[in-house]
């Protein structure tokens, strides 16, 4: 069954990592993309290694499957004339240069719009089209501007960043969104529509309770290593071996956490009855529960507290979490070609249905030649859209 975007076409002229995870999740979902490359070098990531696939960086790998790559450079005016056709004919346009950069090539909104009104033109920046324009953004940059670094890492240490490129990854998806809601109400009013998305406002918008603690008290919030500032116990807990990472998100889960291993009169000591009581008192709680938990082994607890019905799991490495993920039957992984590694499934299902891209992520202007003919005919662009298959 093909994917519930098959048909759209998407004119990918982004790089690095929210515009490709943008449009690289629209392929997974059915959308024909095409990703504009300049001749030679290609998306910035193809560089980003180690380490190396047999094609190119495990980096580019990661974000580019499902698409048609073509090598054109826009400062050649016979290339030019092929972008700008590509713009007219598509549905989406994703975009991520600095601010300006395309009008000086007429493929700006207002160009592209103006021979294709419905176009739904999505533009991705670091610091928006205003005053943060000349800006450039880069992830690293915007974690530390956002403030996510100085609520990352151990209390009293150095900022800093998340292990990924988190506020890309947000930016993307916020950038999927806008472009699913400019298509849908496309679908009213007969005209596309312009989608801006920039990493500081997105990463603002994710701080959620971070940021709302701080509009609600005017005192930004620090960094606790692992520790929740308004949860506890919500942290890794050092058992007999290593730690268990353990979540009560009420008294009750609480309360069947004391039982389950071995000290239910925690639950009713005035000290740690109550949340905030137990926020308040944290290192005693810790004490507490890591005396209790320290004459077993982290895999002895794990099984417990689950069985108690309390969120609770090791601190695992991504060869543990992929295995965990398998045994859970959510099969996280999927093959794109023999000499390609394995690519981590778009987490989205649909009526039970998961999406499996066939194609791998494309090697350099593996289909100029082929997106050059369909611009010169009027037959339909060859689809590489993904089948749905039974999860």
């Amino acid at each position: 069954m093909p994917g519930p975007l098959t048909g759209l076409l998407v004119a990918d002229f982004s790089r690095v990592l929210a515009g490709p995870l943008a449009t690289m999740t629209l392929a997974d979902l059915g959308a024909t993309v095409v990703k504009v490359e300049r001749p030679g070098t290609g998306d910035d990531t193809r560089a980003w290694g180690p380490p190396w696939t047999a094609h190119t960086s495990s980096y580019f790998e990661a974000l580019n499957r499902g698409k048609l790559s073509v090598a054109w450079d826009l400062g050649a005016p016979a290339d030019l004339a092929k972008a700008r056709e590509l713009a007219s004919r598509a549905d989406v346009l994703v975009e991520n240069f600095m601010t300006g950069t395309l009008s000086r090539f007429g493929l700006d909104y207002a160009s592209v719009a103006a021979v294709n009104p419905g176009i739904v033109y999505a533009s991705i920046s670091g610091f928006g089209s205003g005053a943060g324009a000349s800006l450039p953004g880069y992830d690293f940059v915007a974690q530390a501007v956002g403030g996510l670094m100085s609520i990352t890492g151990d209390a009293g240490g150095e900022p800093q960043k998340v292990g990924v490129a988190l506020v890309d990854v947000l930016t993307g998806k916020d950038a999927t969104i806008g472009i699913l809601a400019a298509l849908r109400e496309r679908t009213e009013t007969g005209r596309g529509g312009r989608v801006e998305v920039n990493l500081l406002s997105s990463v603002l918008g994710a701080l959620v309770n971070q940021a709302s603690a701080f509009l609600a008290t005017g005192v930004p919030p620090r960094a606790m290593g692992n520790q929740h500032p308004s949860i506890a116990p919500y942290e890794p807990l050092r058992c007999r071996d290593t730690h268990l990472a353990v979540a009560c998100g009420n008294d009750g889960q609480f309360a069947r956490l004391c039982a389950a291993i071995g000290i239910p009169h925690l639950a009713t000591d005035p000290r740690f009855a109550t949340n905030a009581d137990r926020v308040h008192n944290r290192p005693e709680l810790i004490r507490c529960l890591e005396e209790r938990l320290g004459t077993e082994t982290a895999a002895h607890w794990e099984h417990v507290v689950r069985a108690a019905g309390v969120a609770a799991g090791p601190v695992n490495s991504l060869d543990s979490a992929f295995a965990e993920a398998e045994d859970l039957g959510l099969a996280p992984l999927f093959s794109v070609g023999d000499d390609h590694p394995r690519q981590v499934r778009n987490p989205i299902t649909l009526s039970g249905n998961v999406f499996d891209v066939s194609t791998p992520p494309p090697d350099l202007g593996e289909h100029t030649a082929l997106v050059e003919r369909w611009l010169d005919s009027s037959d339909p662009l060859p689809t590489l859209a993904p089948s749905r298959s039974h999860a």
